[in-house]
């Protein structure tokens, strides 16, 4: 057996994961579920060839659902413990726009535009390769429309903030862990952190 590689994603309303070995798709499971990530995740992988076990584990690291993040990280970093495998982790925009990528005949700039809650939109502009052209910031649908840097908008929230910026040239695109191999390799290698693209809702109180 070559090396093998488990994908998880669970950063959005679809729960993936995805088993690679020496770099080849061996299996794969993908499911829009909207909730309930936690009862789907383990189950997802223990149908995977010898029950998804690999030498190294890639995680979206998100940003996207709290809760959603943190399911995905909590069975990584569990799993990692339990076979000795190497972990890291990626950002959900990065595999978005990659996936947008792989989908355009020739190379262009892509927005990836994500839902996150409160009306607002996760956003970052990537390259023709798939390099970050600028932060991810969590915007209002007007600051959105004008910070769109890229000739094609994908992910989540692609159609709505289409509509809004007058653009024909978007892809609705959710990550999916079996498309892990298209993000470039110095983009999958952060640590296992969440990445949650803005404050939480809840704050702690004041000490003083």
């Amino acid at each position: 057996m070559g090396l093998r590689l488990l994908a998880i994603d669970t950063a959005t309303i679809a729960c993936s994961v995805a088993l690679f070995e020496d770099g080849a798709l061996i299996a794969a499971d993908y499911a829009e579920i909207g909730r309930g990530h936690a009862e789907k995740l383990i189950p997802a992988i223990a149908k995977l060839p010898n029950r998804g076990k690999a030498d190294k584990i890639l995680v979206n690291c998100g940003p996207g659902s709290f809760t959603g993040v943190r399911i995905g990280l909590s069975a990584a970093k569990a799993l990692a413990l339990a076979w000795n495998a190497e972990i890291r982790g990626y950002s959900c925009l990065a595999l978005v726009a990659a996936q947008a990528l792989d989908r355009l005949e020739t190379p262009h700039p892509v927005c990836v535009a994500m839902l996150a809650g409160h009306g607002e939109y996760f956003l970052q502009n990537f390259s023709a390769d798939g390099e970050p052209m600028s932060p991810l910031a969590s915007l209002t649908p007007d600051q959105a429309t004008e910070q769109i840097n890229a000739d094609y908008i994908a992910g989540s929230a692609a159609a709505e903030l289409a509509t809004l910026a007058n653009r024909i040239d978007h892809f609705a695109i959710l990550p999916n862990a079996s498309q892990i191999s298209l993000v470039r390799d110095d983009m999958i290698t952060m640590p296992p952190q969440p990445i949650y693209g803005r404050k939480p809702d809840a704050q702690p109180a004041d000490a003083s």
